[in-house]
């Protein structure tokens, strides 16, 4: 492994220990009774002084409870707990930092094998209540597209939805490590995105497969959905490599002393 690599690594590593000790916390609140459903959060400032930590990492694990449906962010308002919000296990979060070693490709052909057959499962199955998220998911994507971050958190409550409606609790607990492993990946490189308001409205076709209980279109359009956001994750991370060596040198350039002639 490079240097460079490896400076990488133990920079991952921190912010996945930052991010998990976040999860760790309000997992605690809410299990010994500090926290219930509809309960606010700590004001952010205040929060990220209790767990000596920056407001970014604070955010960071935000997004990741957010993301796994356990808080919920009102713009404007504040973050909430969600009502009833779902087991933070430890199976998922114990794997997270292994998973931090996928190769890309690797992701995206164990999300193509296990989504495609989810959202099939989620339109033969899916209650009511499953397809009204749904549309809320895919609603607030077309709100947020703009704000890529805010965006991510859609994306990935969407696709746990799914996973819930196909009534499999197993393979629910493989999406759910799927997607905290994602998250923890694409937050890093969506603020790149070009390509948002397309993918919301894929999202859409989705949705709209899953609610005609037309399991095949729903098997064909997640497919499809996949094999673009791949191609789309390969060009983010390209741009945020490019924009991090320009930003490394302009570093290297201010860095160097002014030669002085004789």
């Amino acid at each position: 492994m490079q240097m460079g690599d490896m400076a990488n690594h133990a920079y991952r590593n921190s912010e996945t220990h930052l991010t998990m000790q976040v999860v760790n916390h309000v997992r605690s609140l809410i299990e010994d009774g500090t926290l219930h459903p509809g309960d606010k959060i700590p004001p952010e400032r205040d929060f990220a002084k209790k767990l000596k930590i920056s407001r970014a990492s604070l955010r960071a694990g935000i997004g990741h409870l957010a993301a796994m449906g356990v808080l919920n962010v009102r713009h404007g308002v504040g973050t909430f707990v969600a009502d009833g919000p779902p087991t933070l296990g430890t199976e998922p979060l114990a794997l997270l930092s292994v998973l931090h070693g996928f190769k890309p490709w690797q992701m995206f052909e164990a999300r193509l094998i296990l989504e495609s057959h989810l959202a099939a499962l989620a339109a033969e199955r899916g209650r009511d209540e499953h397809f009204t998220a749904l549309a809320e998911e895919v609603t607030e994507m077309y709100a947020t597209f703009h704000e890529p971050q805010e965006y991510l958190i859609h994306d990935m409550r969407f696709h746990r939805t799914i996973a819930e409606a196909a009534g499999n609790p197993i393979l629910a607990v493989l999406m759910e490590t799927i997607t905290a492993a994602l998250y923890e990946e694409r937050r890093r490189t969506v603020e790149r995105s070009q390509s948002l308001k397309q993918a919301a409205e894929i999202h859409r076709e989705i949705y709209r497969a899953i609610r005609s209980r037309n399991a095949d279109e729903a098997r064909a359009v997640m497919e499809k959905h996949l094999k673009l956001a791949e191609s789309a994750q390969v060009k983010e991370s390209a741009l945020s490599k490019a924009g991090s060596k320009r930003i490394a040198a302009k570093k290297k350039t201010a860095g160097r002393k002014p030669t002085v002639d004789a």
